[in-house]
């Protein structure tokens, strides 16, 4: 158990890359090096981590950490992997907004955000090259992209649109639903594991009725007494509770991973609650890239912008405000991941056979890559026109993010190292007179 504490830690701190190189570094580190389980076990857990809302890399260790101690030991997994960044993250958005008009600091996000709208473009280029097998769910993609960027249609409502049509379109036609796990073969063998291909899960892995009641019961109260306090406190219409409120239902509709819920967070954090501006969302997305643990820990940023500047507890208090806002909305986005976890993680040790996506799934996921294309227009339109197209036409911000998007797709080179150049290239552009 220590070692094992030890170790979920140094992830912690560690984790780079987005949720492909968290689940590499998983991979590397547990199967093929310190065989705490067998590939084959691996994946049976990623594939079930896979068909949830949320991050599937915590949600991975967190079940990891459940199958070999238990429920606090899955607890304390997917802690340690989110709470590191939640520290980062707070300390760098502080910075960010106590030091923003700063010049070396100005001419650093001047260069990080064209980076930022290229990964996002390189985001669905990735997830659509994967989901969209066929001419009907490329028409899905279609269809989403128009009804979030034409219509406005809220992000929950395509979600809904679009798994209604899987689930019926996997009834009618179910070849062109089908879909795979997508993560390798389960049959490489790396040798004997702690937890092997037939090691019998342990006994708390058992499913039992009143073992899912116990979870459903807590992860309720867990859930009703923050909130509760927040109603008491505040009042349902004060930013906390809505924060509350908000985040919680942005941690039901991740799928497809952290790209896919963005257009959500912006739709309510920047149209409807004002927590940020469309340039903040742009840095703190660059933040998050910048950063170990999941990338969807950009709600914390959110979360902290909108604290410190809306003075959510006085003037006085602005540091408290935003770091309260950061820790409220990371408590509510995540509990529902550990929630999945600790109560369908029985069911899944009962079955050792591949879970695959449903047909509501797939198509879910084609309807993501029409999202998050449309997320990559509003940051286009936001960096080329930040004026409005009434404005002058930024240059700089084009050529620095064609030069990314070219680092990205033909040169093949890694998001930290595209953002670490284009930072690097905003800061000469910023501070050296031409």
């Amino acid at each position: 158990m220590t070692e094992a504490f030890w170790f979920w830690l140094k992830l912690g701190f560690i984790s780079f890359g987005g949720p492909a190189g968290q689940i590499a570094i998983l991979h590397q580190e547990l199967v093929e090096r310190r065989r705490w389980l067998s590939e084959r076990r691996f994946l049976h857990a990623l594939n079930y981590c896979m068909v949830l809302p949320g991050p599937e890399a915590q949600q991975l260790v967190t079940y990891i950490g459940w199958l070999m101690h238990k429920r606090w030991g899955g607890v304390v997994a997917g802690a340690l992997f989110v709470l590191p960044s939640l520290a980062i993250l707070i300390a760098l958005s502080w910075l960010y907004i106590a030091l923003g008009d700063v010049p070396w600091v100005a001419g650093i996000f001047f260069g990080i955000k064209p980076a930022v709208t290229a990964i996002v473009v390189q985001a669905a280029h990735r997830i659509g090259s994967r989901a969209l097998k066929n001419n009907v769910l490329w028409a899905i993609a279609a269809a989403s992209f128009v009804a979030i960027f034409a219509l406005n249609v809220p992000f929950p409502l395509i979600v809904g649109m679009a798994a209604a049509v899987g689930y019926v379109g996997g009834r009618v036609s179910p070849h062109t639903f089908e879909t795979g796990g997508g993560h390798g073969s389960s049959n490489v063998s790396h040798g004997p594991a702690m937890i092997d291909d037939h090691t019998p899960p342990p006994a708390h892995a058992h499913f039992s009725f009143a073992g899912l009641a116990q979870v459903l019961f807590a992860g309720a109260v867990l859930w009703a007494v923050p909130m509760g306090v927040l109603y008491a406190v505040f009042g349902w219409e004060h930013s906390f509770t809505q924060m509350g409120w908000f985040f919680t239902k942005a941690a039901l509709l991740t799928f497809g991973g952290a790209y896919a819920v963005l257009p959500y967070v912006y739709q309510g954090a920047v149209s409807q609650f004002g927590w940020v501006t469309p340039t903040q969302m742009m840095d703190g997305l660059a933040l998050g890239e910048t950063t170990p643990g999941p990338l969807i820990m950009v709600v914390a940023f959110v979360a902290f912008i909108g604290g410190y500047v809306k003075a959510l507890l006085g003037p006085e208090s602005l540091l408290a405000a935003g770091a309260l806002a950061a820790c409220l909305v990371t408590w509510f986005t995540f509990l529902p991941s550990f929630i999945f976890i600790l109560a369908g993680g029985p069911l899944v040790e009962s079955t050792h056979r591949n879970l695959k996506f449903t047909a509501p799934l797939t198509a879910i996921t084609a309807a993501v890559v029409g999202v998050i294309l449309n997320l990559a227009l509003f940051f286009g339109y936001h960096l080329l026109w930040p004026e409005g197209f009434d404005g002058a036409f930024d240059v700089r911000s084009a050529l620095i993010a064609v030069g990314a998007a070219l680092a990205l797709f033909k040169y093949k080179r890694g998001v930290m190292e595209v953002i670490g150049l284009c930072a690097l290239v905003g800061l000469a552009v910023k501070l050296i007179p031409i």
